[in-house]
This record gives structure tokens, C-alpha cells and sequence, in this order.
């Protein structure tokens, strides 16, 4: 029975600079960060949570071959990759922080019937949801 996510991939165009957003930005932590087989592991997750692993990837060879690799890397700058939904607990507030951090949202905290959200991209134009969800129960109960 599958019980969870054991790692998501994200794919970045530096890892270097993808590290500072996370971690500096953001406020993840770095879970590994080192190489083995030639590859540079990086994982990053939120405060406290390192069951919530999430690697940076930069899709390129030997990893993903050309001209794919391209393709994929011309997709993120262009933020058709959005992966999600990053989790808080008071999105207005966590929005207000992350603006005065520099980060550019493309959209404002606004009320949906899932919770509250906001959006923005990281500096490689990947998409991102802030959102501060509803219980299961609260959104089926607003549905009736």
C-alpha cells in the first residue's frame, strides 16, 4: 500500500542559485547536498520536515538526454512546470513575508473554496500555489 510521497522532483536551471531561493528565500532546509556517481544530489524541504524531501534537479545530460533536456529547460523558464502547492498556516502573512524577501507573486491571497492562495514563480519560472487549505470536511460541507 503506498502510505505517502517519498520524494518530489523539481526541476531547476541552477542548482547553486535554486539552493539560495529554497533555502535563503524560502526557509527550507537542505537535506543532502553532495556528489555520488558524478550527480549532485540536493534536497530541500520545509523547516522541520525532512519527511517532506523535495530534490533539485537540472534536467540535463546524462540525466535527460538532448534534445529533451532543452525542451524541458525552455518549459521551466517559461512556468508551464507549475509542480503545486506549498502548505501555511496564514497565507496572507506568509504572502507579506516572502514579498518583503523579494519574491515576485503573480498572484494576491485571495479566497477559494479550497482555502486561501496566492501564487508565484522561483527564479527559474517554475509555478507555485501558497495555500493555506480547508479541511476535506469544511470543503464538502461549503459544497452542499
Amino acid at each position: 500500500m503506498i502510505t505517502g510521497f517519498a520524494l518530489v522532483c523539481l526541476n531547476v536551471l541552477d542548482l547553486d542559485e535554486a539552493k539560495r531561493f529554497y533555502v535563503d528565500v524560502l526557509d527550507f532546509e537542505v537535506g543532502i547536498d553532495r556528489e555520488m556517481d558524478g550527480f549532485r544530489w540536493l534536497t530541500v524541504h520545509p523547516a522541520g520536515r525532512p519527511d517532506l524531501p523535495m530534490m533539485l534537479v537540472v534536467p540535463e545530460p546524462p540525466v535527460v538526454q538532448e534534445p529533451i533536456a532543452g525542451q524541458l529547460r525552455s518549459l521551466i523558464a517559461r512556468g508551464y512546470l507549475g509542480l503545486g502547492a506549498l502548505r501555511t498556516d496564514d497565507c496572507r502573512a506568509t504572502y507579506e513575508e516572502l514579498r518583503a524577501r523579494g519574491v515576485e507573486f503573480i498572484e494576491e491571497p485571495e479566497e477559494r473554496f479550497y482555502g486561501i492562495d496566492a501564487a508565484f514563480r522561483d527564479p527559474f519560472g517554475n509555478h507555485w500555489r501558497l495555500t493555506q487549505p480547508r479541511t476535506l470536511d469544511e470543503i464538502r460541507e461549503s459544497a452542499t
